[in-house]
């Protein structure tokens, strides 16, 4: 629902961050430059659906130069010979510098993609965590040694892989970057990122916390653009050895596809459908609590969201009174507003697809909260948060990605019938389930295809742990030291030690056979 303000009349202008650019440019071996051709696009704020800024349209041209400045940092520059301990202090300042800033990078990430400016301000402060973990991690980073006492010495030296080209979504979109640029800058890589088109902003501010750290020129290169364009250039860009992309499933097999020509390495976090598994025995108040938050928080606008809650019968009736009633009373507000807890959908397009699975919805559930645009938003890319009960496993708001606030609620009776609802979709990225018995818990989670389960406990991850899906959601894991792994080489040395033993072939015979086989041929 709206803020409770009393508000009679149309909304308030949205609120626009001072010193706001009008344009943001490609950033490109140490340089802001425009496209080769000149070319720009509009960039739309959420609230108002006007054009508030123009970015640079990157092409294959700009691409190419943008890989050529990072190739020529990468085998001329000093960043891939520091040694780590150089690197990390390095990013560490980068880390000091998102975090002196983190009131002005929430505000305007808020504003650029509509999510709550507390929410915001929270990815702020976890992309300086970012750096910070990576930054440490490296410099803590040990490597494999086997031996062969008096015999063999065998060790694994890592090398940093080339140009990496990161492809972010717009979700989260300054944090999301940290995630990738964090490893693969640790680990000695330059980079080329391609951000989200409609959320442009934030991405364009690496430039200057990255000078002011002291990562030297072309280590890292920025082309905005649209992805059919720039980012389908990054991926078929013969110089680049390394994609990560996060975003949704299709986008991930057409990025398969067109960098299979080349034997890309690839790491693709890509959609979900998740479920979140509410047994009869577990805290009903702590499981509803857990859900609303799930699904949404960040708009709803998040891979890991809980979209659908599958709740045992016997306390079904009681959970969707519950849910829907509080789902009701979630705050919809304008993104700037510190008591907003669901902002602006990021763009007019998504506003309307995630508008037209409402439509579906009220076709195959039963509606019991939300449903439209929440009291007092005539405009703008708002949604209620949205609630669906005694939804079918064959609806297509149960099986397709909405990735919106919007949750569809359905009833099982034993746990095998739970664990086949979970598995019934495409995806397969997270899991939540709410369980006061260990021995089920445990044995649900290592059935459920998910790549991360959550017990009892709502996405808080630890670091060091893997991140990734299976089935549709996605192609290996990163998070701790899996990101160490894709943006290294691992190449195995072998040391011989003392004697050499190698079998002998082609040496010219001294003997005949037959001397050897008769000590007295007389």
């Amino acid at each position: 629902m709206a803020p409770t303000d009393d508000r009679t009349g149309p909304p308030a202008a949205p609120h626009v961050p001072a010193d706001l650019p009008a344009q943001v440019r490609h950033h490109i071996g140490g340089d802001d430059v425009d496209s080769v051709d000149g070319a720009t696009f509009d960039v739309l704020d959420p609230v108002s659906n006007r054009t508030y800024l123009r970015a640079a349209r990157g092409t294959a041209a700009d691409v190419d130069r943008a890989v050529a400045a990072a190739r020529h940092a990468f085998e001329h520059g000093p960043w891939p010979r520091m040694v780590p301990r150089e690197r990390s202090r390095v990013l560490h300042r980068v880390a000091d510098v998102v975090e002196s800033r983190d009131a002005r990078l929430a505000e305007l990430e808020s504003f650029d993609s509509g999510l709550p400016i507390t929410q915001a301000l929270g990815q702020a402060r976890r992309a300086a965590e970012n750096f910070r973990f990576f930054a440490d991690l490296v410099v803590a980073q040990a490597d494999d040694a086997f031996k062969v006492p008096g015999r063999q010495l065998n060790y694994v030296n890592r090398k940093p892989i080339g140009v990496a080209g990161l492809i972010t979504p717009w979700n989260t979109p300054f944090m999301l970057e940290s995630w990738k640029l964090g490893p693969a800058l640790a680990t000695g890589n330059t980079v080329v990122l391609k951000p989200a088109e409609l959320t442009p902003l934030s991405a364009s501010l690496w430039a200057g916390i990255f000078t002011e750290a002291g990562v030297p020129p072309g280590v890292f290169n920025l082309v905005h653009g649209i992805g059919e364009e720039a980012g389908d250039a990054l991926v078929r860009h013969p110089d680049v050895p390394l994609i990560s992309f996060t975003g949704e499933s299709r986008t991930g097999e057409l990025i398969f596809a067109n960098a299979a020509p080349h034997l890309k390495g690839l790491s693709m976090e890509l959609g979900g459908k998740s479920p979140a598994v509410v047994f009869a025995d577990t805290d009903l108040e702590a499981a509803v609590d857990a859900t609303i938050f799930g699904v949404f928080s960040l708009n709803g606008e998040r891979c890991t969201a809980g979209s659908r809650i599958l709740v045992e019968r016997s306390v079904y009736d009681e959970f969707v009174e519950r849910f829907a009633a509080q789902a009701s009373r979630v705050v919809v507000g304008p993104p700037h507003d510190p008591a907003t807890e669901v902002g602006a959908l990021v763009h007019p397009d998504h506003f309307a697809k995630v508008m037209r699975y409402v439509e579906i919805g009220k076709g195959e559930g039963r509606l019991v909260a939300g449903g439209g645009r929440p009291e007092g938003f005539p405009t703008g890319n708002y949604v209620a948060p949205t609630v669906f009960a005694d939804v079918p496993p064959d609806a297509r708001i149960f099986q397709e990605e909405i990735f919106g606030p919007v949750v569809a609620i359905t009833p099982f009776d034993t746990d095998a019938e739970a664990l086949a609802l979970a598995n019934g979709v495409r995806y397969g990225l997270a899991a939540y389930v709410w369980t006061n018995d260990l021995r089920r818990a445990h044995t649900f989670a290592q059935a459920v295809d998910a790549g991360m389960v959550w017990l009892n406990s709502n996405n808080v991850r630890d670091l060091r742990t893997p991140f990734g899906g299976v089935k549709a959601s996605g192609l290996g894991h990163e998070g701790g030291y899996r990101s160490i792994d894709f943006y290294t080489h691992q190449q195995a040395v072998h040391v011989t030690l003392g004697p050499v033993h190698n079998p002998t072939f082609g040496k010219v015979a001294t003997h005949r056979p037959s001397d050897l086989d008769d000590p007295d041929p007389r």
